[in-house]
């Protein structure tokens, strides 16, 4: 006897009903599994501030595991938010986060209060400021450092990860161990630095345009240094090193790399 799937009564519906039994079961594994993983996190904790502080008032930013980011806008004030995630088995009380103001600095900060570091203990801090704010310094074991527009000072220090800045200006130093460090359309004005450091990876600056003056040195004991300005180059054995002088010959333009490349790139 044949039987159709259509017009052939409940016998003859599909799937049959083993078959409801097996994805009832799929179904209840793949949400158990689901609330495993997403359990393998705790849920984050936030703490969120507005600060005024008088103008010239230096920022300092310290954290052991955390990606901080830093972006200029066109308020008087700063907004500081601070994210602590902790994976399953891991203390999150030992991230204690800090918004200071003090008399001589307002000190952010999110260190992981004893023991060695810990990856399974992360910070995030957002913090929106005035883009002449003084970052005096900002000190990070292990993560990233994401700088955006800022035209006042910064200072900043990775051990181990990538910092990156896009349209920065006025004195910037940074440097980190282990990553990349790179600057997008940065520009070089008067009275002001652009030095830029890595151990084990590059350093790349990459000029909104080219500086009417300026002293430029490039050094990399282990790699090359690349420039699209015309540099005097010193080649011996071990370290490469490339210099310019434009107009006035200052300010100064530094860029160092032990095992990396030195980099300087114009108008890209």
């Amino acid at each position: 006897m044949r039987l159709s799937l259509f017009g052939c009564g409940a016998a003859a519906l599909w799937p049959p009903r083993s078959l409801w039994w097996v994805l009832s079961a799929a179904s209840l594994f793949s949400t158990v599994a689901l609330g495993v993983l997403l359990g393998a996190q705790s849920a984050p904790v936030r703490v969120e501030r507005t600060v005024t502080i008088p103008p010239g008032t230096p920022v300092i930013v310290e954290a052991t595991v955390a990606d901080v980011t830093i972006t200029a806008w066109d308020r008087p004030d700063l907004a500081v938010q601070i994210e602590r995630r902790a994976e399953k088995g891991a203390d999150l009380a030992r991230i204690e986060p800090r918004i200071d103001e003090r008399s001589d600095a307002l000190v952010i900060s999110t260190r992981q209060t004893d023991g060695p570091p810990d990856r399974a203990l992360r910070a995030s801090i957002a913090i929106r400021a005035p883009a002449r704010t003084i970052f005096r310094s900002i000190e990070v074991v292990d993560g990233r450092i994401a700088l955006d527009g800022l035209r006042g000072s910064v200072t900043a220090n990775l051990r181990q990860g990538s910092i990156e800045g896009v349209r920065l200006a006025g004195t910037v130093r940074l440097e980190t161990g282990f990553g990349t460090v790179e600057v997008r359309e940065a520009e070089l004005t008067a009275g002001g630095l652009l030095r830029l450091r890595a151990f084990n990876g590059n350093a790349i600056l990459h000029l909104a345009a080219l500086p009417a003056d300026a002293r430029i040195l490039a050094l990399s004991f282990n790699g090359r240094v690349t420039s699209d300005i015309p540099l005097t180059m010193k080649e011996s054995f071990g370290p490469t090193f490339g210099e310019a002088t434009l107009g006035k010959g200052e300010p100064v333009i530094s860029l160092d790399a032990v095992y990396g490349d030195a980099v300087i790139r114009v108008g890209k």
